[in-house]
């Protein structure tokens, strides 16, 4: 099944389940934290390296 991912060998989530997951993650996001509020240092990194990894997955 190639549309799953794998979770330690033993639990598997399909695509349209971790789509609707980080759609959830990304709503909360938004409420709790306003357009002006800077993120902290940590969360900020991580959504660089999200950003650097999508444009290299779409540069394939």
């Amino acid at each position: 099944m190639q549309n799953q991912f794998i979770n330690n060998g033993e639990e598997h989530i399909d695509r349209t389940t971790s789509v609707a997951i980080c759609n959830a993650i990304g709503e909360r996001l938004r409420r709790d934290v306003g357009p002006d509020d800077a993120l902290p240092s940590h969360l900020q990194t991580l959504i660089d390296r999200m950003r650097q990894q999508d444009e290299n997955t779409g540069s394939r």
